[in-house]
């Protein structure tokens, strides 16, 4: 070494800097964190997946016609018990895959935004099947169809989210075109089946909003969980004798785990980068997927009216889809968040 002030330099040992006790809480926060968070990406990107997702979550829901008449039982309660409790231990499974021996303290991190989103879901599932016994299927599908409305009114009282002047539009092309597709099945009804397949609407709207509202907060994924368990337990109640054989109870398994559960877990991830009338239009998709799988593999011809009123509301999410892409290629389409990777 260079010598200093005529002397040569010494080398001496070096020492390490003292070790000091992280700050108080800090060993805990650590553990608390979730694993599975990545880093912020570009909103863009993350809005697409959202996209995708919830196109994926309408696919597997609209597996259900399908799926029934593959059934051998046809009460409607019993169908809710065996299929939320398959989607019920299939979201257990997904929740330990994400969050191993947390998973327990994740479903408590939900916390009451959790339990009434899941409360919600819940309720879809009652007033969904509840209508169905009371009115036509033609009558539950239009009515539930103002959903995109009902989200869209409740997200911009609640979250001030403002909605497009072409979403507006979007989503009201879209009802024209349900309506189309189960116009000629369209009747007066009972009143009580009707205003049963609005209470879907409604529970749809408060369960977006509370997702909306909390999701940038904490990990909502464990509402689907509630929501299984709720349902389950309603249905255990309301349910006759148990009749399902074992071929059922594989139909039972596949719409419990692919139905209802990836199809509820990727729309609750989509809600996260996704408007409340965003999720509304593409949940739309269920209601025109449903006939064409039937068409597909059952050979039942679902008329031409059904595929013009499909057309009309595919014609309507693209649209508004794709021009909203187009509007947010200079800023992004949404704030950055943090995203669960399924």
């Amino acid at each position: 070494m260079t010598p200093v002030c005529g002397r040569p330099a010494r080398l001496g040992r070096l020492r390490a800097p003292p070790l000091t006790a992280p700050p108080p809480g800090a060993v805990r926060r650590l553990a608390r964190a979730r694993p599975y968070d990545p880093p912020v990406s570009d909103p863009r990107i993350l809005h697409r997946r959202a996209i995708l997702f919830m196109v994926v979550a309408a696919t597997c829901w609209s597996s259900g016609g399908y799926l029934v008449r593959q059934l051998s039982i046809t009460n409607a309660w019993e169908i809710v018990f065996w299929r939320s409790l398959f989607m019920a231990l299939f979201v257990i499974g997904v929740l330990v895959a994400l969050h191993g021996r947390g998973m327990p303290r994740a479903v408590v991190a939900a916390g009451w935004p959790g339990i009434v989103s899941g409360t919600f879901l819940a309720g879809t599932f009652f007033f969904f099947i509840a209508s169905l016994t009371r009115t036509t299927v033609a009558n539950t599908n239009v009515l539930m169809s103002v959903s995109p409305f009902l989200a869209a009114l409740a997200a911009r009282a609640i979250l001030r989210e403002p909605v497009p002047g072409r979403t507006w539009l979007a989503m009201a092309v879209a009802f024209a075109g349900i309506v189309v597709m189960f116009a000629d099945s369209l009747d007066g009804g009972r009143l009580a089946g009707n205003l049963l397949a609005l209470g879907v609407s409604c529970c749809f709207a408060a369960q977006v909003t509370v997702l909306r509202k909390f999701h940038a907060e904490v990990d909502m994924l464990p509402q689907v969980l509630v929501a299984g368990v709720v349902s389950l337990a309603v249905a255990g109640v309301v349910a006759p004798a148990f009749t399902a054989t074992t071929r059922d109870l594989v139909v039972l398994a596949i719409m419990g785990s692919v139905q209802l559960g990836i199809g509820c877990l990727l729309a609750t991830a989509a809600s996260r980068h996704l408007r409340a009338t965003e999720l509304g239009l593409l949940a739309l998709l269920e209601p025109i997927l449903g006939p064409v799988w039937v068409w597909v593999l059952m050979g039942e011809d679902p008329g031409p009216a059904t595929l013009v009123g499909g057309a009309i509301v595919f014609g309507a999410v693209i649209a508004n889809e794709a021009f909203g892409a187009w509007r947010a290629r200079g800023p992004a389409a949404a704030a950055p968040v943090r995203s669960v990777t399924l």
